[in-house]
Formats: C-alpha cells, structure tokens, sequence
C-alpha cells in the first residue's frame, strides 16, 4: 500500500518537472506575443477618467480569464479532434487584428481618432459608463484574438507531450499571459499616482534623498502622457504584427511571397495589406446596413 503511495507521488512529481520544463519552453516561444499583448492591451486600457482606469483594467482583466477558460478547452479539443479547424480560426483572428490596426492608422491620418478620455467627451454618468463598457468590450475581444494565438503557439510546443503536461503548461501560460500582462498594465498607467506619492514623500525629507523623490515625482508624472503615446503606436504596430504574422505562418503562398523580406518587415506588411482588404470591404458593407 504504502509502495503505491510513493508510485503514486512519484508519477506526479515526474508530471510536475515535465511540465516545468515545457512551461519555459512555451514561455520562450511566446513571450514576443506576451510583450505583444501587454502593449495592445496597455493601449486599450488608457483613455479613461483617472478614477475610472483601474476598475476598467479590473473588468478586461475579469473578461480575459473567461477568454482563456472558452479558449483552453477548445484548442484542446481542435487539437485533438480536428486539428486542420485552428488554421482557419488564426486566419479570422488575424484579419480582424490587422483591420483594427489598419482602422487606427486611417482614423489617425483622417483626423478621426479621439484623444480626449471617455469621461470628459461628456458630462453624463449613464453615458460615461456606456461608453466605457463600449470600450471595455472592445479590449475583451481583441484580448480574445490575441489569446488564442498564445494558447495554440503554447499548444504547439507541446503537442507530443501527454494530455496533462498539455493542459498543466497552456494553463500556466494562459494564466501568465492573463495575471502578468494586465498586472504590468496596471502599473503603467497608475505611474502618475507613484510620481504624485514620491512628491509628496520629498516633503517630509531632507537633502539629496529629497531631490532624488521629487525628480522622480515629476519624471513619473511627465512621462505617463508620453508613454500612452508610445503604447498607443507600439499596440497598433503589435495588431499588425501579430495579424499579418497568422498569415506569413500559416499560408506557404504568403510565406513564399514575402520570404525576402526581413521577418517583421514581411508580418508588418502581411498584417497592412490584410487589413487594409478588410477595411475596403467593411466601408461599403456598413454603409448598406446603415442604409437599409
């Protein structure tokens, strides 16, 4: 009894290391597309009133886990049932991403975009909350498309492993790509909250240590606005580079056209043609629907 007690814990303990193992080896592999989706996702949870931004960031956070808790079981299931389904279903992630970031140069270039945060577009409550859950829902889904392209990279990495070293290393890298991405887009956009708190702490403080709070204080406070600017390019850059990278990946003809190219030069341009296809075809479409 006792012997298959230790048999028993062994087998574990040997599940555990293995999983161990291929969790940094998926970790690798998918850490662009983390540092990919930190920088999206950090882009979709700016723009909103000071008080507002954590419980937004809360709420895409909470819309992110049930993605991967859909998602997980899945590509499980594609993978092992029908496993030539997950290339059409990146194919539809990365049209949708590259037509987001194709949108967003279009509506920058045209003078569309909005820079003023959704609280001061307009006095009403009602209205701030609507247009927040409006933006919130946005984020969530395409933290949906981003998400399954992790889960099948991670998948993938461990596809001739067993069906629990599969489940215990995607678990861990959808739970990684949730906790740690929106824990560190929390940071960055309470940076001004930080910079104000150093302020406030130089003033009990003397000397050097003071002038080092209060420069840091006032650098925190500087760079926040210029660091939504960066995040606002480098989220847009990412849906295109993620987008068109679904293609360059997973269709030869793509591959073979653009195989001169340097590698994120050819996702790059993968991800504006695909978009811009999409956006083209979307125009017209939107205006019959609003005509009909």
């Amino acid at each position: 009894m006792a012997s298959g007690i230790f048999a028993i814990l062994d087998d574990v303990a040997m599940l555990l290391d293995d999983a161990a193992v291929m969790s940094k080896v998926a970790a690798k592999k998918t850490a662009g597309l983390l540092g990919d989706d930190l920088a999206v996702n950090a882009e979709k949870a700016t723009g909103f009133h000071a008080s507002r931004e954590l419980p937004v960031i809360w709420a895409i956070t909470k819309g992110s886990f049930i993605n991967k808790l859909i998602i997980l079981p899945i590509a499980m299931l594609l993978s092992a049932f029908v496993p030539w389904l997950i290339v059409p279903v990146l194919l539809i992630g990365g049209a949708y991403l590259s037509y987001e970031g194709v949108e967003k140069i279009y509506e920058y270039l045209a003078g569309h975009e909005k820079k003023t945060p959704v609280a001061e577009q307009t006095a009403d409550r009602e209205e701030i909350l609507q247009r927040e859950a409006g933006k919130v829902k946005a984020a969530i889904r395409t933290d949906f498309i981003l998400s399954i392209e992790i889960i099948v990279i991670a998948l993938e990495t461990v596809i001739d492993q067993s069906i629990m070293v599969r489940v215990l290393v995607v678990s861990f890298i959808a739970l990684l790509a949730t906790v740690g991405v929106y824990g560190l887009v929390a940071l960055l956009v309470r940076m001004d909250d930080v910079g104000f708190s150093l302020l406030e702490k130089s003033q009990q403080l003397k000397g050097y240590l003071a002038k080092l709070y209060q420069a840091s204080g006032k650098l925190l406070i500087a760079a926040l606005p210029k660091v939504i600017k960066l995040l606002a390019v480098i989220g847009t850059i990412a849906m295109l580079l993620v987008g068109g990278g679904m293609y360059v990946h997973n269709l030869e003809t793509v591959h073979q056209l653009l195989h001169a190219l340097p590698y994120m030069l050819a996702e790059l341009t993968a991800g504006l043609v695909v978009g811009a296809v999409v956006l083209l075809v979307k125009q017209p479409v939107s205006k019959l629907v609003k005509s009909a």
